[in-house]
């Protein structure tokens, strides 16, 4: 078992990196806002009860679940190693989803408290956890979310295993749970062999603030369950969003999550007061995450400067106070008539927008190989190579070279396999937005 002493809270700080400079008229102001929390520590001393978090681990017992058998067995080996890591006075609850969705710890619509008895009694309970029946999805996320209801953790997240597509529940319905379950918890998918969907998966980790990813190999979950409730352990800060205010005349372009992975936060956005609006971002701990800002503002002379946006952290207050700020930063715009300060782009700013289109590139290459357009896919992946080798992305430069054969990675010339295994597409799809940082000079 590992054991966490509970975390104290991160300080925040808030950093931008932009070039402010713009041509007499130029409208577009681009800047990467770095978040940094520091100091909430992981230590490994015993933990007191807390109370800090809550989680939901929703496995999947559907009846493919048992070809091959191991695949099911992973799942209540990775399960009880996710049991094992939860920090002393975490509630908790494990369900077995289907086509319906069965609380199989400790049941009767309520969490238990992590402590050395009640993970001995949820790891017996998962001894008889078998497979059998369809796949739903969206029953699954709803019980939990009505178990995550009943807590008053800060930190409210779920785990959640699938081996297939959610066959048994339209489409419709999976969307409106994710919509209404969107700000109440967190969520990390995992698909486990090559049968699911990755855009399925993909948008339930998006949806839900949360990672996503495969486990090819059945024997390999419970590592990845152990280091995601890790993951878990380490927050403490819940609830927090990213406030962007812009002056009269400016208007937010797009907020985009660009590191660790590319998640558009755009059409998230909740209104926040007289030009002020919030974008998501879920619980934190000791972690950074950089967010891409786009801002059109009024063009104006040479010579004049304005304020284009205040990027402020914050998290809710309690019911009528005023929501606590946790750090801010400032986004400029200066007006040049000197042609190599306009036309210069902040080495952050190129960075990430060009991760971005090496995730876009990957997704569009691997459509196009699917539909059998050849020279769509050839193009689109040897953009991927080329980006990937531009950047420093050496997880999904050999993501690629399994899917294509390089001929020259820095010109992007490819030739796409006769033959791809499906656990390598799919990883590489289910990985294509995670990004690498700015390369330190």
């Amino acid at each position: 078992m590992a054991n966490f002493a509970k975390p104290s809270a991160p300080r925040f700080s808030v950093d931008v990196y932009q070039n402010e400079f713009l041509p007499e008229g130029g409208r577009d102001v681009h800047a990467i806002v770095t978040v940094t929390a520091t100091g909430g520590g992981r230590a490994a001393a015993a933990a007191p009860a807390d109370g800090t978090a809550a989680v939901v681990i929703m496995v999947d017992c559907s009846g493919s679940m048992e070809y091959p058998p191991e695949k099911m067995r992973g799942a209540r080996e990775a399960t009880a190693a996710a049991v094992d890591t939860l920090r002393d006075g975490t509630a908790f609850a494990v369900i077995a989803g289907t086509h319906v969705a069965k609380e199989v710890y400790p049941g009767q619509g309520r969490l238990a408290l992590a402590g050395p008895a009640s993970r001995a009694q949820a790891k017996e309970a998962l001894r008889g956890l078998g497979s059998g029946g369809g796949t739903a999805i969206g029953t699954w996320l709803r019980l939990a979310d009505g178990l995550l209801r009943g807590s008053t953790a800060a930190i409210r997240h779920g785990i959640l295993l699938t081996d297939g597509r959610n066959e048994h529940e339209e489409p419709a319905v999976l969307r409106a749970t994710l919509d209404a379950c969107a700000g109440r918890f967190t969520c990390d998918a995992r698909g486990v062999g090559t049968d699911w969907e990755v855009k399925e998966v993909t948008g339930i980790a998006n949806a839900l603030l949360g990672s996503a990813d495969i486990v090819a190999d059945p024997a390999h979950l419970a590592e990845d369950f152990t280091r995601m409730m890790e993951n878990v352990m380490g927050k403490e800060v819940a609830d927090v969003s990213l406030r962007l205010w812009t002056p009269v005349g400016a208007e937010v372009q797009y907020v985009k999550q660009v590191a660790p992975a590319v998640q558009d936060l755009t059409g998230r956005r909740t209104e926040a007061g007289p030009r002020a609006g919030d974008y998501p971002t879920g619980s934190w701990g000791d972690e950074s995450r950089e967010y891409h800002v786009c801002v059109r503002v009024p063009g104006a002379a040479v010579g004049q400067e304005m304020l284009a946006a205040r990027a402020t952290l914050v998290r809710p207050g309690p019911a009528g106070e005023p929501a606590a700020v946790l750090g801010q930063g400032l986004v400029r715009a200066v007006w040049t008539n000197d042609l190599a300060a306009s036309t210069a782009i902040n080495a952050q700013v190129a960075h990430y927008t060009g991760q971005a289109e090496l995730a876009q590139a990957i997704q569009q290459g691997l459509e196009a190989r699917k539909m059998g357009d050849v020279d769509g896919a050839t193009a689109k992946l040897g953009r991927a190579v080329q980006l990937a080798s531009a950047s420093g992305n050496a997880d999904t430069a050999r993501l690629l070279s399994k899917v294509v054969d390089v001929v020259d990675a820095v010109a992007g010339t490819v030739r796409l396999k006769a033959k791809v295994a499906d656990a390598d597409e799919m990883t590489l799809e289910t990985r294509s937005t995670q990004t690498v940082r700015v390369k330190k000079s």
